[in-house]
């Protein structure tokens, strides 16, 4: 039997990072992971492939609609190849989970393969396709074993016709019709991707609006914007049921007054959030308790109610993302090594990779409204700016939210080109607690696209943004 210092079960982002700051850290370090490959829902059929369509499926629309008017002429049609699109998709995976495998050689972490279970809170029985199995002791447990794609309880998820995003990553054809329940992230994200791939795309959301968590100006423009492009919405609708066919599905719900109404299409994505995923874990023999929502309860410091076992990442309560996963590993190997680490739950900025792209930070107008907190607000369009018309991205705005009284910055929602990178100036600001003028006396390269943050905390600060 081998013995470690920790074992981390589940590679995700959350997983393997919090086993390389172990490793870093001096401590004998093991790692388990049930599937062939490491990185988890991320790196395989999450984040890492969807945006490597999105890039791909971005490049095609260029192609056909753009390039025209940037003086680039192809002759003949521009025709996109599918296959080779899903083929470059799973390139990238592999790449990137190869490269996992490196750093666990690199920090000399051993990896096992197989399904992790505890038999009581030292010991985990791994478990190998094969049946055959292997015990790990280990001083202390990081349970990291992220999340599943959820359903409704009507729904039969038959990975041919009706799908998850796993599936939707993996189509042999464009759909004709893709009828999507849930205007989150993940819908929106795989919506955009077919439907710049020719595909009749409907969004059907229970909410009365799209990417509900955000700040309600974000789900207005985005919903504006991809209208624009051809995706048509149904806000207020609750589905009842989806029964499918051999070549196709459909949709029905109940529209905000409450009348029946259908949706056929060939293909029905399911994208109504993620469940917490504990199956096989065996985590009553370890004494770790979970919540009522499925989720291992855990304290401030990440503690499960076995003092040894730790927990993570989407399996434990807050949002799920990779980055607040791999926070989380780090704070809990720091912990381990007797630091005293943080982790600002507040300050972990949510990202919508459609294009344009959507991301925020801290509160929302919403959150402030109802905490009774008294806000300015400021806010810039990218149309007035000299980089976004030279590179024809358009829409959009930033938006900082700032204490009436203090101008500290309390939330910065932003919609437009390269907002993902651009909402890291914001959660460095907020960081060190900086005020809406701190950032507007900041220098900001011309012509950038940052100078959207500048002018909107000019707009916050005495409302005097200088290029509108």
């Amino acid at each position: 039997m081998s013995t470690y210092d920790v074992a981390v079960i589940g590679s995700g982002p959350g997983g393997y990072v919090a086993a390389i700051r172990c490793a870093q850290l001096g401590m004998k370090t093991a790692i388990i992971e049930k599937y062939p490959t490491l990185g988890g829902t991320c790196l395989n059929v999450g984040c890492i492939p969807s945006k490597a369509l999105l890039d791909s499926s971005h490049h095609y629309e260029h192609a056909i609609k753009h390039f025209a008017d940037h003086g680039i002429e192809i002759p003949g049609e521009v025709k996109m190849n599918l296959e080779k699109m899903i083929a470059r998709k799973q390139s990238v995976v592999d790449q990137t989970c190869d490269g996992v495998n490196y750093l666990m050689s690199k920090n000399n972490i051993d990896v096992y393969q197989g399904v992790g279970a505890f038999k009581d809170a030292t010991h985990i029985i791994v478990t190998k396709d094969d049946q055959t199995t292997t015990t790990v002791e280990a001083k202390h447990t990081i349970i990291a074993t992220g999340s599943k794609p959820s359903t409704l309880p009507f729904i039969t998820i038959d990975k041919q016709r009706v799908i998850t995003s796993t599936e939707a990553l993996k189509l042999k054809e464009v759909p004709k019709h893709l009828v999507i329940i849930g205007g989150g992230v993940i819908g929106l994200e795989l919506g955009q991707v077919y439907r710049r791939l020719g595909a009749e795309v409907s969004v059907v959301e229970f909410m009365d609006r799209i990417i509900p968590g955000m700040d309600k100006a974000l789900s207005r423009e985005l919903q504006k914007v991809l209208k624009k492009q051809g995706v048509k919405f149904y806000t207020s609708h609750k589905v009842t049921g989806v029964a499918t066919t051999a070549d196709g599905v459909t949709v029905t719900a109940d529209d905000k007054k409450g009348n029946p109404v259908e949706f056929a299409g060939d293909y029905c994505l399911v994208s109504v959030g993620r469940r917490p995923y504990t199956d096989g874990l065996n985590a009553e023999a370890a004494g770790v308790q979970l919540t009522d929502r499925g989720q291992i309860a855990v304290n401030d410091h990440l503690q499960t109610s076995a003092a040894n076992i730790y927990a993570i990442g989407d399996v434990v309560k807050g949002a799920m993302l990779a980055h607040k996963a791999e926070e989380e590993g780090v704070f809990v190997a720091e912990t381990l090594a007797g630091q005293k680490p943080h982790i600002d739950y507040n300050l972990i900025p949510g990202v919508v990779y459609t294009w344009p792209e959507v991301a925020a930070v801290g509160k929302t107008e919403e959150e402030l409204k109802e905490a009774g907190v008294a806000y300015k607000s400021g806010q810039f369009p990218f149309r007035a700016l000299g980089r976004s018309r030279a590179s024809a991205d358009l829409d959009g705005f930033v938006k900082i939210l700032a204490d009436e009284k203090t101008d500290e910055v309390l939330g910065v929602h932003m919609i437009g080109a390269r907002c993902a990178d651009l909402i890291a100036e914001a959660v460095t600001a907020m960081e060190f607690r900086a005020s809406a003028e701190d950032i507007s006396r900041m220098s900001h390269a011309h012509p950038t696209f940052t100078e959207a943050i500048k002018e909107a905390a000019l707009a916050a600060t005495e409302n005097r943004a200088l290029h509108v």
